[in-house]
């Protein structure tokens, strides 16, 4: 205990001590964790500019006009059992002419020629919803079996398929791009701090140089660094967090008119805590894991 206390105390004393150079230390841990807090936001926003994407593709299945509901019920049932499908939507003859009806309620040509008609020219469909975008290939490929060939009058996927492979490749692209975005920003955070702080541990290497000559421990000598390193984690990220704040209320109104799905000042409300619990532990562990390896240098001397 006297030694942990003494660990403290020295690395307390350290820290006040090399007031500038703690101040620049922290300086760069803050943008370090401002590029990381900023990396957790935008895969939040990738991830929902990437699901709504997916809510609007699906594939739409028309039945000939003689086929019984009983077997358009019994298609949709199948087509839930796949793994594939994340929901099937029956749409009647009736309801197609009511929603028709509803998109051109303002159209008095189209309002008056179906006046005139006395039968529904609309058909019976299903409307699929795939899991993920790769799933909808299978799923065209299930609709196209020999057996559903004398009941259904069209399957859109046909239509839309350039488009579905387009926006797989293009969301496929994205989460790739973003991902080796997130490696290369925190390796270079993590790169900064480890060379600030090793910058600090250099400016102390006499010290260090005696300690171990009166027979200090490695662990003794390394314990106040880490301690700084603490310090300097907890500080940054508490600061970047109140920087990001209202820099969050600022960005989040752009991001709702590009992506109306993405509510980034809801999801950092809701996760409040979250998000500065993992300010702290990135903060903390950048650190310690700098104080250590910059400490090793010297130690083996």
């Amino acid at each position: 205990m006297v030694t942990l206390f003494r660990i403290l105390k020295y690395g307390w004393q350290s820290f006040l001590r090399n007031g500038w150079l703690s101040f620049s230390t922290i300086g760069i841990m803050i943008l370090a964790l401002l590029v990381f807090e900023g990396l957790i936001l935008f895969n939040v926003v990738s991830k929902g500019a990437v699901q709504a994407i997916q809510e609007k593709v699906d594939i739409s299945v028309y039945f000939k006009s003689n086929v019984p509901e009983d077997t358009i019920l019994n298609l949709k049932k199948s087509l839930e059992g796949l793994d594939e499908v994340k929901y099937v939507e029956y749409i009647s003859k009736d309801q197609a002419l009511a929603d028709f009806k509803a998109r051109h309620a303002n159209e008095a040509t189209i309002t008056q020629t179906l006046a005139e008609l006395n039968t529904n020219p609309l058909l019976a469909s299903l409307n699929i919803k795939a899991k993920d975008l790769h799933h909808y290939d299978s799923i065209a490929r299930y609709l196209e079996k020999p057996d559903f060939k004398d009941i259904t009058e069209k399957i859109t996927y046909a239509q839309n398929q350039v488009v579905i492979d387009r926006l797989t490749s293009l969301i496929d692209n994205f989460q790739r791009g973003g991902f080796a975005l997130t490696l290369f920003l925190a390796f270079l955070a993590v790169m900064v701090t480890f060379n600030t702080i090793r910058l600090a541990i250099f400016s102390n290497r006499e010290q260090i140089g005696i300690m171990r000559l009166v027979g200090a421990s490695n662990n003794f000598i390394r314990g106040p660094y880490v301690i700084e390193g603490i310090l300097y984690g907890i500080i940054a990220a508490a600061v970047s967090f109140l920087i990001f704040i209202p820099l969050i209320g600022v960005v989040s109104p752009s991001i709702a008119s590009f992506v109306p799905e993405v509510d980034l000042a809801g999801y950092f409300s809701a996760h409040f805590m979250l998000v500065l619990f993992y300010q702290m532990l990135f903060g903390v562990v950048l650190g310690i894991v700098s104080s250590v390896v910059a400490t090793r240098h010297y130690l083996n001397v």
